[in-house]
């Protein structure tokens, strides 16, 4: 009886089994249905609505037909999960009326960050375009105003590699719908907004999200290379002349050079290297030179050349104090310690 019973129970377990599970069973196998199944058709909008705020969530990138890779293949980086020190490294800079906030992560990490602010303050959002890095606010009442207004932030690549800007752009709500203005309406609520923005930004270092979408549209390699040529090394800066001039004399002010001249129409800066001081780390100079307690070119005098290449990159160069070229190791050199000081 043992056993017969051990047969039946596990007929009954077996037959259970497909009962449930089954391709016909309560719950089948859905693990392979998507290679059968049929793209649904886009939303259908109404004409007298508008598409513009509409994005996908997961956008499908073109696939080339040829299986040739390009010829600069770049491998998918892992992407950070948090900001360490984003409290230090947030900082409101201004040009020329300009005004923005430098934020030391990827553009891709600072998009979500508006986004959460936009949402805890209680303001909606009108329309968002990544590749552009641009979020719209709705119209809203502020209790000092008569006027409704709107906002529009957008996230910029950052001069250094893992930095980012945010500038915001104020609207009045006028009688007519008007698109947006150059600059904003109100210069004082701009300001307001930015540093409100730029509090938040620090207060919430300990945790930031990424969007893969604005990561995927924005670079984070940011806007300063170093180029060698066959003749010379040179710092690409890919911003335009008035902004690049004012912050190549702030970074070099602080890349232990000290400024004796300039010749801002012709780009010129006449410097005089000082070296690291005695409680900086020179690592960079010590392999260079091996090691000398006294910098071989402390004291040399340069010239700090900015020449524009199109209307927004400058090619900065180092010469001789009379515009003679110099040794490549020493354009190497201090090239790069300018260029680690340029934001």
């Amino acid at each position: 009886m043992i056993r017969a019973g051990s047969v039946i129970v596990t007929v009954l377990t077996l037959s259970g089994c497909s009962w449930l599970f089954g391709e016909d069973g309560l719950f089948p196998d859905n693990a392979s249905q998507y290679q059968s199944a049929s793209e649904l058709p886009p939303i259908d909008v109404p004409p007298h609505l508008t598409t513009d705020a509409i994005q996908p969530d997961y956008p499908v990138p073109q696939v080339a037909a040829s299986t040739q890779l390009a010829t600069q293949f770049e491998t998918p980086r892992p992407t950070p999960l948090t900001a360490n020190n984003q409290g230090d490294s947030v900082r409101i800079q201004s040009l020329a009326g300009e005004r923005w906030a430098l934020v030391s992560v990827a553009p891709g990490q600072l998009w979500p960050q508006v986004r959460t602010f936009l949402t805890t303050s209680g303001i909606g959002v009108a329309a968002v375009d990544a590749e552009e890095g641009l979020i719209d606010t709705q119209w809203f009442k502020l209790e000092d105003r008569e006027l409704a207004v709107r906002f529009r932030f957008r996230v910029d690549t950052g001069v250094q590699r893992n930095t980012a800007e945010l500038h915001v752009l104020h609207q009045d709500r006028g009688v007519e719908e008007v698109s947006w203005p150059p600059q904003s309406d109100d210069d004082d609520l701009e300001r307001k907004m930015l540093q409100d923005m730029a509090q938040y930004l620090a207060n919430s270092a300990d945790a930031t999200p990424i969007s893969m979408m604005a990561d995927r549209a924005m670079s984070d390699s940011g806007r300063i290379t170093l180029e060698d040529t066959e003749t010379v090394t040179r710092i690409r800066l890919e911003l335009p002349f008035d902004r690049a001039w004012a912050s190549v004399v702030k970074g070099t002010e602080n890349a232990d050079f000290t400024i004796d001249d300039r010749d801002r129409s012709q780009g010129i800066l006449y410097v005089t290297f000082i070296g690291p001081q005695e409680d900086e780390d020179s690592g960079w100079f010590d392999w260079l030179w091996g090691g000398e307690d006294d910098h071989p070119l402390a004291g040399h005098r340069y010239q700090i050349r900015l020449d524009a290449s199109g209307d927004k990159v400058i090619l900065i160069t180092l010469l001789g104090r009379e515009g003679e070229s110099v040794e490549r190791r020493e354009q190497q050199a201090l090239l790069t310690l300018l260029r680690g000081n340029i934001t």
